[in-house]
Parts: structure tokens; sequence; C-alpha cells
């Protein structure tokens, strides 16, 4: 596509639109399987996900994006990192996500993903990387290269919100306190580019700045209008879902509920590790697989020693092990 003629010229995007289609058309068929049913709130939620990429993609947006403004780079960006993401995960039932993570695979790689330091710098990584001039360069003279940059940067959304939004079945999450304070690091590292956009005194990125004002905005002025979006929108998004995680996470005594309730998919895919490791080791891990080991359901009382319990359960003595020591005694007695 050039970018001679008007900003607002229409121009389709067949490609974003079909895949959208398909995201919700296999999202309906999902649900639909016994079992698997979403919420009324996960349905809203998932299709607020699916317009979200829908706008991102398509014109006018995309358009301006491409060849036209940074600061429309950067909402997009904004959409396809923050928001879609997000609302895609909340959609989500939790038989979905177990599906969906079952492949050795996936598993695997959606446990080190999930982990704080590892999300902070592949979200790092991402969103500098295809910010830097080669690659705006590259994004707004190639089709291929925009469409592999919106894939990337969808997926490090998804890896953003990993920690946060979503329960991997046999993966502990940070407390509600570290899920806050990741959020905070998330908003403040990876954009630190805004940063320089704000205080820059040139235009960084010949893509936008060979086109002199457009809607009014000089290169330079659209440029730090762009490091204010980046940064302010990044804080109030990252920043109020901190808040609700950590107000929801309050009981009414005032005291913190740190610890999530264990479900049989926890111990399913906890057996899962453990049998993969058999047959790719020959034996049994010597550590636990997935955090530790699990949690007794309700609160009750853990497991005994292999050796059996050193106290009677109900309270009273212990009978003597039946080993003929008493019968022994017995004889001497006589």
């Amino acid at each position: 596509m050039t970018t001679s003629g008007s900003p607002w010229s229409f121009h389709p995007h067949p490609i974003a639109w079909v895949v959208v289609v398909a995201l919700v058309v296999g999202y309906v068929i999902a649900v639909r399987r016994p079992g698997w049913g979403a919420t009324r709130r996960q349905a809203w939620a998932f299709t607020g996900g699916a317009v979200t990429l829908l706008v991102a993609l398509s014109w006018p947006l995309a358009d301006l994006a491409a060849h036209w403004l940074l600061v429309a780079l950067v909402l997009q960006r904004l959409l396809l990192m923050v928001a879609a993401p997000a609302l895609l995960l909340l959609g989500l039932p939790g038989p979905v996500v177990t599906a969906l993570t079952r492949p050795a695979p996936v598993d695997a790689a959606v446990r080190a993903l999930s982990r704080p330091p590892v999300a902070v710098a592949v979200v790092t990584v991402v969103a500098v990387g295809t910010l830097t001039t080669g690659a705006v360069d590259a994004q707004s003279s190639s089709a291929v290269a925009r469409a592999a940059f919106d894939v990337l940067i969808v997926a490090a959304g998804f890896v953003l919100w990993l920690p946060v939004l979503v329960h991997l079945p046999g993966t502990p999450r940070p407390s509600a306190l570290g899920r806050a304070g990741y959020l905070i690091i998330q908003s403040i590292v990876p954009s630190f580019l805004a940063v320089v956009w704000i205080f820059a005194h040139h235009p960084l990125y010949s893509a936008y700045a060979d086109h002199g004002r457009v809607l009014g905005l000089a290169p330079v002025t659209d440029q730090q209008v762009a490091g204010f979006a980046a940064k302010l929108g990044t804080i109030a998004a990252l920043w109020t879902v901190a808040f609700v995680v950590v107000t929801r996470s309050q009981r009414p005594d005032g005291e913190a509920d740190e610890e999530e309730p264990l479900t049989w998919a926890d111990v399913e895919r906890r057996l899962e590790r453990v049998a993969r490791h058999e047959r790719r080791h020959g034996g049994p891990p010597t550590e636990p697989l997935g955090g530790g080991p699990p949690k007794p359901l309700g609160g009750g009382p853990t497991a005994p020693p292999a050796g059996g319990p050193t106290e009677p359960l109900s309270g009273g003595p212990a009978d003597p092990p039946d080993d003929g020591s008493n019968q022994s005694t017995e004889d001497a007695g006589e």
C-alpha cells in the first residue's frame, strides 16, 4: 500500500478480518462442547477482545499506524499488547485453558513464560525491539513485516498477562501483592522509549517524518504526544488492574487471602508431568513438578509420613505393635 493521497483513504484489510472471524468461530465451537461452557461475562470479554483486534488491525487505525502517525502506532500497540490479550484470556473458560495447555511443549512454554522475571524480559525485548528505527521502517514499507510484528506483539501481550489473569493448571501464581508489583514493573521497564520520544528535539523515524504535518501534528509533536500516550496509557491500564487484584484479594475480615484452592485440573496436570518425566527419564522426578507438593483440599491434614503416623488420629493411646512381645511377657509371668 502506498502513502500517497489522504491519510483517511479507505483500504480493506481482508486477512485481519478473516483471522478475527476464525478466532470467534473457533471460540463458539469450543464453548459449545459439554463441560466447556462459558459464562456470560466470559463470552462478553472474549467478544470485546475480538472487537479490539478488529479495530487495531483495520482502517483507519492500522493505516495511520503503518504510514502516517507514530501516535497511531502507539495506540495500535496498546490495543494489541494490553487490551486485546487481556480480554481474550478473561473470556476463556477453565476447561478450555486446560485443553489448550495440555500438550507437553505448550505446558512447558507457559510454565516458563508465566514466571514474572521471564515475562518482563520477553515483553521488554518485544516492545523495544519492534520500535527500533529499522523495525518501524520495515513495518511501514512491508505488509509481511507489519503482519509479523502484529503477531509478535499480540503474543507478547499474552505473556504480559499470563502471571496475572490465567490460572494455569499445576502452576502456582504469585500472591496478589506479587502480581501487583509485577504489573507496576511491566508499566515502567518496557516503555522507557517513551521518555526518549518526549524529550527528543528531532524526528527519530523517517517513516513518519517525510509527510510533514499529518492531521495538524508536526513530526516532532507527533513523537512527543506518542511518548505521553505510551507512558500514561500503559500506567493507567496496568496500575488499575494491579489495584483491582489487591482489592479482590482482601477477605471481609481485612486479611489478605493469598492461597488459591487446589482443583482436580491441578492434580491431573502434575500427574501428567510426572508420567512424561518417567517416560523420558525412566523414573519419577526428584523435585516436585509444578511449584511444590499440592496443598490438601479444604485445609485438612496432610498425608502421614511413609513410616505411618507417630500418634493415633483419634487422640487415644496407640495400640502396641503386634510383634510377639506381649506373648513373651505373658510366658515370663507364668
